[in-house]
């Protein structure tokens, strides 16, 4: 048997501590739950904004490739397009919210001019290397949101479990061990004032 169930005054005040530690581990649990929903929340109306952004803009970028590719043909557009840099500034740091370490992707914007010469190109490739930069820029945003989404939703999943142990098993535990002992330590009194009456009243005698 568990010593610390034990009918004593010490072990009342240890239970007592302990259903308090555990309530006011519940209500942390319950409010960090809750902040990261919102973050949640906010993080899904952010990436259907830029998936919707990201859906009209590549289709005016191939909308312009196509006519690229009528006006200059596809051989000459994909010779331009091995003139194209690979993408390397991308950096990814972390901040942390609520003990969630989520992602901050930045990547270096464009300088805005185009890797090939305007001569010999029309302006339908300009407007599909704007179109398509502007995408890069779009799924790069989108990435990192989906990502910090997905990991929100990880914890939001293992505080709930956390918060419901605390409220189904931990806290009911501690409840039914105070009333216990209190019960008992009671039960003890009585039996103790019981006791003294009866010894006063054979003194008296």
């Amino acid at each position: 048997m568990d010593p610390n169930t034990f009918p004593t005054k010490g072990n009342l005040i240890l239970a007592k501590n302990s259903l308090a530690l555990s309530r006011q581990g519940f209500d942390l649990m319950d409010k960090k739950r809750n902040i990261l929903i919102r973050e949640l929340m906010d993080l899904i109306d952010q990436a259907k904004d830029i998936q919707s952004q990201i859906d009209t803009t590549f289709r005016s970028a191939y909308t312009a490739l196509q006519k690229a590719n009528m006006e200059m043909g596809i051989s000459q557009v994909q010779e331009i397009s091995r003139t194209v840099p690979v993408e390397e500034s991308i950096e990814i740091k972390t901040r942390s919210v609520m003990g969630t370490e989520i992602p901050l992707v930045r990547a270096q914007s464009s300088s805005g001019e185009p890797a090939y010469a305007y001569y010999g190109t029309k302006a339908s490739l300009d407007e599909a290397r704007v179109a398509f930069e502007k995408v890069k820029e779009l799924t790069i945003r989108l990435s990192m949101v989906e990502n910090s989404a997905y990991r929100l939703a990880v914890n939001i999943k293992k505080t709930q479990k956390r918060a419901n142990a605390l409220k189904n098993i931990t806290i009911p535990k501690y409840e039914a061990l105070t009333k216990s002992i209190s019960n008992a330590l009671e039960e003890k009194e009585r039996e103790e004032f019981t006791r003294l009456k009866v010894i006063k009243r054979m003194q008296s005698k």
